[in-house]
């Protein structure tokens, strides 16, 4: 019995594939018709959507972690600050790199970085490029769309009214903020820049697309100068306490060496001869907090300099693998890709839609006008007419 079973579920099977084959030949030019149509939307897309450019920079981050001698340590921990933690933890890790594009300042910083265009003689920001009319241009498929879909938006838009902009670079706690359009820029300028960090192989990936290959190119500099600059300012903010107390007690010794320096030749002046035990007393004093003043001033110096040298030693280095270039081929659109997608994209459509009518009959739902072949017309009309003999 079983295997009976079976080949009667392998019969059935097969029946229903040969009638799936048969009831999509049989509808074979509404699903050519679907497909064309598709077709055409892809070629209209391909056509008319904007051209960018990719303008890409590969790099490794670098820093030379060399150990701090025992003095300068000591003078270290009098202001508070572990060299030993910072030389193994203040680097900025690259797995942050890309939660910078999340950073207030930052991204206010490049927004306001002056691009220089191809179409356009000066210089305008990424902000002016995004939010001022006259630049920001969209392309014919997003009018469509935003004429089409995003139709309830625009509507909902203009029955509101153009909200007010208020520029505000910090809150009244202090908090950094955003302004309407500050926060529009923004969200473009996260669609346009990528931040990949490849922790496989310790190498960071920086693209920008752009719809100019110049402007590509310049906005991927200027967010790689960007990010080298906050790097360094967070590995230097963290040992900048440390220089700072270095040089309060080097201005302070050098003040007193100068005070202890001039006070003790006015003393020589007046006392060429020595000849009361008094002032040999005060000759010898004197010398003594001189002398003192002194070591201690130049040893503040020197380790004044050993610092600042250690700090540049220890500054962040992005070694650049493959440098920024001024892209020649464009990366969107994708012509062929694009019509592939929308030519498999109508085949799936019409087959699907033919196999929904056909589900929609086995569950008793009427079929739409003209839509049912002559042999399903016959065989209809068959069984009406057996139903009234």
């Amino acid at each position: 019995m079983s295997e009976q079973n079976i080949n009667n579920v392998n019969e059935d099977a097969e029946i229903d594939l040969v009638a799936l084959v048969k009831r999509l030949w049989r509808k074979r030019r509404f699903v050519i018709y679907v497909t064309l149509i598709f077709m055409g939307l892809g070629l209209f897309v391909a056509l008319f959507s904007s051209k960018e450019y990719t303008a890409s920079t590969t790099f490794v981050p670098q820093s030379d972690n060399g150990g701090m001698s025992s003095s300068m340590g000591a003078l270290a921990s009098l202001a508070g600050i572990s060299l030993d933690q910072l030389n193994s933890s203040g680097t900025l890790s690259p797995a942050i790199y890309p939660q910078l594009l999340s950073n207030v300042e930052f991204m206010k910083e490049l927004m306001y970085t002056p691009i220089k265009f191809e179409e356009w003689p000066e210089k305008i920001t990424l902000f002016d490029y995004f939010t001022d009319p006259q630049y920001s241009k969209p392309s014919i498929p997003g009018l469509v769309i935003k004429y089409t879909l995003g139709l309830p938006g625009v509507i909902i838009q203009a029955v509101r009214g153009e909200e007010e902009d208020t520029v505000a670079a910090v809150s009244e706690s202090g908090i950094p903020q955003y302004s309407k359009k500050e926060y529009d820029c923004c969200k473009r300028l996260k669609e346009i820049v990528s931040i990949d960090y490849n922790d496989k192989d310790g190498y960071v990936e920086l693209s920008v697309s752009m719809p100019e290959p110049l402007a590509a190119a310049e906005v991927a500099s200027a967010v790689f100068a960007l990010l080298e600059k906050y790097i360094t300012d967070y590995k230097l903010a963290q040992v900048k306490a440390t220089l700072d107390f270095v040089n309060d007690r080097y201005d302070e010794a050098k003040a007193d060496f100068e005070a202890k320096q001039m006070a003790y030749a006015k003393f020589r002046d007046a006392n060429r001869v020595l000849t009361t035990a008094t002032a040999q007393i005060t000759d010898d004093r004197m010398q003594r907090e001189y002398n003192l003043s002194n070591s201690i001033y130049s040893q503040l110096a020197s380790q004044k300099t050993q610092i600042e040298l250690q700090v540049k030693e220890n500054t962040p280095v992005l070694s650049v693998v493959e440098p920024v270039v001024v892209p020649f081929e464009k990366s969107k659109p994708k012509r062929a890709v694009i019509m592939v997608a929308f030519t498999f994209l109508g085949a799936f459509f019409g087959c699907a839609f033919v196999f929904g009518l056909d589900f929609l009959k086995k569950n008793g739902s009427s079929w739409p006008r003209g839509w049912k072949t002559e042999e399903e017309e016959n065989g209809m009309r068959d069984v009406k007419e057996e139903e009234v003999a």
